[in-house]
C-alpha cells in the first residue's frame, strides 16, 4: 500500500479534442481531414487546457508523441511561459533524437521553464509508425536501445564527462555541461517483460494504462520482480474519466460517446490495434474485441474509449464519490500517480479538480 500522497496529472490533446471520442482514425494531424476532429489543436486551445490544470492544481500535462499530434519538445516549451507552477511530461521516442541530444534539451528546457520538466520515454509499438522515424527494429530490440538510451541519458546529467559503447550507440565525453536542476523524473511504460526489465533498472515512475486493479497489481509485481535493490519505481495509471454529480448521469455519458462512435472508425482502428507490437496496445484491444457490448469490465472501469483511441482505452465512469472511490482503491495498491483525461479536456479537468479532487485525502 502507498503511504505517499497521490499525485495528479492532466493531459495534453495535441491531436485535437471535442465532445466526442477523438480517436486516431479521427486526428487531424494524422489525417489531414479539416473534419477530423471538434477542436483543433491549435495553440490558443492548448493553452487554456494547460491554463486551467496550472489554476486547478494538476502537478502536470502529459503530452504525447507520433506524427498523428503536435511536437511535444515544441509545444510545452511554448506553454511553460503561459503557466506558473505547471510541469510538463514530455513524451519522446528514443529512436527520434540521441541521448546527449535529449539530455541537453532536457537540461535547458529545466532552466527556461523554472524546473518544470518531466520526461516520458516511449519505446514505440506501431511498426508502421516507427518506420516513419526511420526505425526498423523489432520490439524486444526497441527496449535494448532503450536501456542504452537512458544510461546515457543519466550519464551525461552525471556532471562527468560518460563514455559508453554498446551496440545501438558509442559516445565519448557526454555531457550537457551544466546539470539540470532538478534532474528530470523519468516515466517509462510498457506492458511486456522487457518493459518491465528497462524500467525497473531506469525509472522513476512506471506507467499503466488503466486495467481492472487485479491487471494492474499484476504488472506492478513483474516491475518489482526485476528490482535488483528490492525498491524500484513508483507507479503510476492512465485513465479518461466520466465524472457526474450522480451515477445516472456519467453512463448516459459514456452512453453518448459510445452511440456517437462511427463502426466504421471502430474497425480501422482495431483492425491497427490488433495487429501492434505492442503488449500494452493488444490489452486494450482484448478488453472489448472490438465490439460495443460488455465494455464495463470491473465496477467503474469502462473500455470504450478504446475503441477509437489507441494507448490508454479505459474510464473511470461514476458519480464523483465513485470515481474517488476507484481511484482510492489502486492508490491501496500502491499506484501514486495519476494521469487522467476526459473529452472535452478543458471542461473535464473542471469536473474532476472541483468533483472528485476534493474527496481523496
Amino acid at each position: 500500500m502507498s503511504s505517499s500522497s497521490p499525485r495528479f496529472h492532466w493531459f495534453l490533446p495535441t491531436s485535437g479534442d471535442g465532445r466526442e471520442v477523438v480517436g486516431w482514425v479521427h486526428s487531424r494531424v494524422a489525417t489531414g481531414d479539416p473534419r477530423a476532429v471538434g477542436r483543433a489543436p491549435d495553440f490558443d486551445y492548448l493553452a487554456d487546457v494547460a491554463r486551467a490544470a496550472d489554476r486547478l492544481g494538476f502537478e502536470s500535462v502529459l503530452t504525447p508523441t507520433g506524427t498523428w499530434c503536435e511536437d511535444a519538445w515544441i509545444t510545452t516549451s511554448a506553454l511553460a511561459s503561459l503557466t506558473s507552477r505547471l510541469k510538463f511530461i514530455v513524451a519522446f521516442r528514443p529512436d527520434t533524437v540521441s541521448p546527449t541530444l535529449a539530455a541537453q534539451m532536457a537540461a535547458t528546457f529545466q532552466r527556461v521553464s523554472g524546473g518544470r520538466l518531466l520526461l516520458n520515454v516511449v519505446n514505440g509499438g506501431d511498426d508502421e509508425e516507427q518506420r516513419r522515424y526511420g526505425d526498423w527494429l523489432d520490439h524486444d530490440r526497441r527496449y535494448a536501445r532503450t536501456d542504452e538510451f537512458l544510461r546515457v541519458l543519466r550519464g551525461a546529467w552525471s556532471g562527468t564527462p560518460f563514455d559508453f559503447e554498446g551496440e545501438h550507440y558509442q559516445v565519448a565525453g557526454a555531457t550537457v555541461g551544466r546539470v539540470p536542476e532538478p534532474v528530470p523524473r523519468i516515466f517509462l511504460g510498457g506492458a511486456s517483460d522487457a518493459a518491465a526489465e528497462v524500467s525497473a533498472r531506469h525509472a522513476d515512475v512506471h506507467l499503466i494504462w488503466g486495467e481492472a486493479p487485479a491487471a494492474v497489481a499484476e504488472q506492478m509485481d513483474k516491475v518489482r520482480k526485476y528490482s535488483a535493490t528490492g525498491s524500484g519505481p513508483t507507479f503510476g495509471v492512465r485513465f479518461h474519466v466520466i465524472t457526474r454529480d450522480t451515477p445516472e448521469q456519467a453512463w448516459a455519458e459514456a452512453d453518448r460517446l459510445l452511440e456517437a462512435m462511427d463502426p466504421h472508425a471502430i474497425a480501422v482502428a482495431q483492425e491497427r490495434f490488433r495487429n501492434s507490437v505492442s503488449v500494452g496496445q493488444r490489452r486494450m484491444a482484448a478488453l472489448h474485441g472490438g465490439s460495443k457490448a460488455g465494455l464495463t469490465i470491473y465496477p467503474n472501469v469502462w473500455a470504450g474509449f478504446g475503441l477509437l483511441r489507441r494507448h490508454a482505452g479505459t474510464a473511470l465512469v461514476g458519480s464523483h464519490e465513485q470515481v474517488a472511490e476507484r481511484i482510492e482503491e489502486y492508490r491501496a495498491l500502491g499506484v501514486e500517480h495519476f494521469i487522467l483525461s476526459g473529452q472535452p479536456h478543458l471542461e473535464e479537468a473542471y469536473r474532476v479538480a472541483e468533483g472528485v479532487l476534493p474527496l481523496i485525502s
